[in-house]
């Protein structure tokens, strides 16, 4: 009996060491965790407010779970903690399974101490600010079962210490920026059910070893940067339900081992290099709800098979190059509820069968080569909200069965070939945002009806053959937001209601008969971004109000019969971009605070208005500038030197003015500057030569003709155009000035007339100094500019030989040399010039043969009139029986080398007679000429004598091809 009261006491006594023991211990966590929660940014976090020192920690504490009395779970997601795992219990929390401190702003790294959780089932810290790399030491988690750090700033490998976690099944490191390769090591982890490696940068192949991963569902690589073919072993994954490696750049074609993947519901390959057909086995994927292969350069026809997928609920093959008919199979898909084909080469006609979709939301067949009539079975989809057909070349009427489908939402017909009237149906469809029919043979008048679609954001009627006026009801769309009606026939006024469009922020109005003025209560449209109204027959002046539509970036008037002066109140409009006035009536002056606007506004174009005065004078430092064209006005004086801040200009057009200065050299340092007009104005006195050797690097048209420059063509100007200097070979489609931003245009002198170049390409390249008082002699520099296609020197005082270096302008289509003082031959160099469509060399002293060639041969007498000395095609004045000129002939040379000969020995005599007498005198001449500058007897000389050698050498040439061809 005494035993059992000491049993009962040293039970007792050992309860209460185990549970001093458990007390002390979580004691210890709880102080752990409270050291940690003190290095929070955020101390006055409302859900931790139960970590106080004095509560239950077990019981109390906001996401603490116990076992035994140690922590074996904690879970603060989305507890909006701001800190670091920097003090985080690592060594402290043992006992910890279960880690959830995702959706908070935790930021740093991850501490390699994470791997003192050994216990550790589950670890999530997805959606933090974790940056650097995932510590290796995440492979001692043996019994980890989920890893989820998706949506952090984690970048470096992905550890190969993660394949010893043979425990996993879920594994999301999605949407980090990772790089490297995939670990091969992954292929260990055979229990792994869901592998999320998305959005990062990860390159190389996919490792064959994911194949091995038998229980994977879910295998989710999107854009990364993968490369190489799609693996065969992943026909192995026989439970995968979801595939998707959207957004790499894999190639080759789709491998028939995918086939093998019978539970496939989602299969995504879209938007890589993938090659080849669609392969017909996708037919066979029973359970497949979801198939994306777009964006790659999938060729071939799209197979009959695709109509087996009876669950198919979204198919997108757009982006593509898929041909051939749309399969009338798709008909048999009565689950689909999106139906994507677009930017194919699919032909043919739209299948009927198309209709029997009644699931389909949404179908969009734009951009193919589609013919035909708009089928009227597609006036069975009930549930359709989006039909894009546009791009196609569709014909006929727009049927009445389109107007049943009351969930229309957007409706796309542009580009088509569609003619009759807008129907007034149309007024129906009362869930309708977005309503496009531009581009066809649509004629009549627009139905008022239109007028009744409210919920309207986006209206687009605009190329078409539309009559009459502009229907008032169009105004009370007052959710409209962009309004496009140009390029028709629409005749009257601006419609009055139009004042009611309080939302719309873009109106196209251009290219009409409208007329009338344009009315004030356009001033109530304050949220207008862009108006066109260009290329009507608008009058009277510019509304003063326009100023108050302070959000305008583009103001588009140009082509009308506006009057009047420029009102001050434009210069109120601080976001404008883009202000086009040209080819109006405006007179008065051009607003000097226009120039202050400069360092936003990119467009200033007022070309052909009677506008006076002088430049804007203050062109601002940091100006957004790309175009100003002013030409056809009335300007006076000089161009203000504050056009140098203007560092983004690509044109600058003040011709036919009434400018009068010197050539304006500074403009040299415009890094961008393209094109340069001043022709037609009072510009005078010769152009001086820089020692930039960096001047006008980009320049590709300068035209400096009629006006009054003088002295020698600028060498040295001539000689840094770079752009002239190298032809681009790489361009595959035109480009042209202004693409992105406006459309620039440029009248030029080329092939004898007066072209007016209404978009300008990038390659096109033009020299225009003609109508001056140029002199000297044509630099051989000229030649280095191979990319030349127009050359215009004419009527100017240039004398000398045409350079030979001229025959290197292999791309140049227009050649003016016309009305000068040019002597000798015209180089036989300039006959291999192929591209060559208009000559005119008239008008000089050139002599002797014309050259023979396949573009000479084109050219008439008036190319060469007003030259007595030349002969040959097209004169009747032959040069022999022998295509050799006279001069050529090898008496000729003979007798010319025996007469060079008498000449150099009557030279040395005289010299060597006058050597005494005359050496003071020579000398004499000599320095006077030095002294004053004037060397043009010498360069005479020195031309005459380079002429003289040629000529020689090619006689001989030609000669000592004669004797041996009369040898063989």
């Amino acid at each position: 009996m005494m035993m059992v009261p000491k049993i009962f006491s040293l039970l007792q006594f050992y309860t209460l060491l185990y549970l001093f023991s458990v007390t002390f211990a979580f004691t210890e966590e709880a102080i752990a965790l409270l050291k940690w929660k003190a290095t929070f940014k955020n101390q006055n976090n409302s859900l931790l407010a139960s970590w106080r020192p004095s509560s239950n920690e077990c019981r109390d504490w906001y996401g603490v779970i116990c076992f035994n009395g140690r922590v074996n779970t904690l879970n603060i997601t989305n507890a909006s903690v701001f800190g670091t795992l920097y003090g985080f219990p690592f060594s402290t929390l043992t006992f910890l399974e279960y880690l959830d401190l995702s959706r908070n702003n935790l930021s740093g790294t991850i501490p390699p101490e994470i791997g003192n959780l050994t216990n550790l089932i589950y670890l999530d810290l997805h959606i933090n600010q974790f940056s650097s790399t995932i510590p290796p030491q995440i492979g001692s988690l043996a019994k980890l079962q989920t890893l989820r750090l998706f949506d952090n700033h984690l970048n470096g490998y992905i550890p190969g210490e993660i394949g010893y976690l043979r425990s996993l099944t879920k594994l999301s490191l999605g949407t980090n920026s990772l790089n490297g390769s995939i670990p091969t090591s992954l292929g260990n982890l055979t229990s792994l059910s869901c592998l999320y490696l998305y959005r990062n940068q990860l390159s190389g192949s996919i490792p064959k070893e994911i194949g091995y991963l038998r229980s994977l569902i879910a295998l989710d690589l999107r854009t990364n940067s993968l490369n190489g073919s799609i693996p065969t072993s992943l026909g192995n994954l026989n439970n995968l339900s979801i595939l998707v490696l959207y957004g790499n750049q894999l190639s080759g074609f789709i491998p028939e081992e995918i086939g093998y993947l019978k539970s496939l519901t989602y299969l995504d390959l879209g938007s890589n290099l993938l090659n080849g057909s669609i392969p017909a086995w996708l037919g066979n994927f029973n359970n497949l709800s979801i198939l994306y292969l777009y964006d790659n350069n999938l060729s071939g026809s799209i197979p009959e098979e695709i109509g087996y997928l009876s669950f198919l609920v979204d198919l997108r093959l757009h982006n593509n190059s898929l041909n051939g008919s749309i399969p009338t199979s798709l008909g048999n898909l009565t689950s689909l509820s999106c139906l994507y084909l677009y930017r194919n080469q699919l032909s043919g006609s739209i299948p009927k069968e198309i209709g029997y979709l009644r699931s389909l939301i949404a179908l969009d067949l734009r951009t193919n080569s589609l013919n035909g009539s708009i089928p009227t079975s597609l006036g069975n989809l009930n549930n359709l909200s989006i039909l894009v057909l546009y791009g196609n070349q569709l014909s006929g009427f727009i049927p009445e069965e389109i107007g049943y489908l009351k969930s229309l939402t957007y409706l796309d017909l542009g580009s088509n070939l569609l003619n009759g009237s807008i129907p007034a149906w149309l007024g129906n469809f009362n869930n309708l945002s977005i309503l496009y029919l531009y581009d066809n043979n649509l004629s009549g008048s627009i139905p008022e009806e239109i007028g009744y679609l409210s919920f309207l954001v986006d209206l687009r009627l605009h190329n078409n053959s539309l009559n009459g006026s502009i229907p008032e009801e169009i105004g009370y769309l007052r959710s409209l937001t962009i309004l496009s009606l140009s390029a028709n026939s629409l005749n009257g006024f601006i419609p009055a209601s139009f004042g009611n469009l309080r939302n719309l922020q873009a109106l196209y109005l251009d290219a009409n008969n409208l007329t009338e003025e344009i009315p004030s209560y356009m001033c109530n449209l304050t949220s207008l971004e862009e108006l066109y109204v260009m290329r009507n027959n608008l009058r009277g002046s510019i509304p003063q109000c326009l100023g108050d539509i302070s959000g305008l970036k583009n103001l588009m008037m140009s082509h009308n019969n506006l009057s009047g002066e420029i009102p001050l109140s434009i210069c109120s409009l601080t976001s404008l971009q883009i202000l086009d006035l040209g080819r109006n009536n405006l007179n008065g002056e051009i607003p000097q605070c226009l120039g202050n606007m400069s360092d936003r506004l990119e467009v200033l174009d007022m070309q052909h208005n009677s506008l006076s005065g002088t430049l804007p004078k203050t062109f601002s430092i940091g100006s957004s500038l790309r175009s100003i064209n002013l030409r056809g006005n009335e300007l006076e004086r000089e161009i203000p030197l504050s056009l140098a801040n203007c560092k983004e200009l690509q044109v600058l057009n003040l011709g036919d003015n009434r400018l009068v200065d010197t050539f304006p050299m500074w403009l040299e340092t415009l890094p961008k500057l393209q094109v340069l007009s001043l022709r037609s104005n009072e510009f005078h006195g010769s152009i001086r030569t820089s020692r930039n050797k960096n001047m006008f690097p980009e320049l590709r048209i300068i035209d400096l003709s009629y006006n009054a420059f003088s002295g020698n063509l600028p060498t040295s100007m001539l000689q840094q155009f770079k752009a002239m200097r190298t032809i681009d070979q790489a361009m595959k489609s035109p480009r042209y000035l202004g693409d992105e931003y406006y459309q620039d245009s440029i009248t030029i002198a080329s092939k004898g007339l007066e072209l007016e170049l209404v978009r300008i390409l990038t390659i096109y390249t033009a020299i225009d100094l003609s109508s001056n008082r140029f002199g000297g002699y044509i630099p051989s520099i000229m030649g280095d500019l191979i990319a030349l296609r127009v050359l215009n020197l004419s009527h100017n005082e240039l004398q000398g030989h045409i350079p030979l270096s001229l025959g290197s302008l292999s791309v140049v289509e227009s050649f003016d040399l016309s009305f000068n003082q040019l002597s000798g031959e015209i180089p036989q160099q300039l006959a291999s010039l192929t591209s060559l469509a208009f000559l005119n060399l008239s008008h000089n002293h050139l002599q002797g043969c014309i050259p023979q060639g396949p573009q000479f041969a084109t050219f008439e007498n008036n190319s060469y009139e007003g030259n007595a000395g030349l002969r040959g095609f097209p004169f009747s004045k032959g040069c022999g029986n022998d295509d050799v000129s006279e001069t050529n002939h090898p008496i000729s040379v003979i007798d010319d080398q025996e007469s060079n000969s008498e000449f150099w020995n009557d030279f040395w005599k005289a010299a060597l007679m006058g050597y005494g007498s005359g050496l003071c005198i020579g000398l004499s001449i000599v320095y006077f000429m030095i002294s004053t500058g004037n060397l043009k007897w010498l360069a005479r000389i020195i031309e005459e004598l380079e002429n003289k050698i040629i000529l020689r050498r090619r006689k001989k040439q030609q000669s000592h091809y004669k004797r041996r061809n009369n040898c063989i």
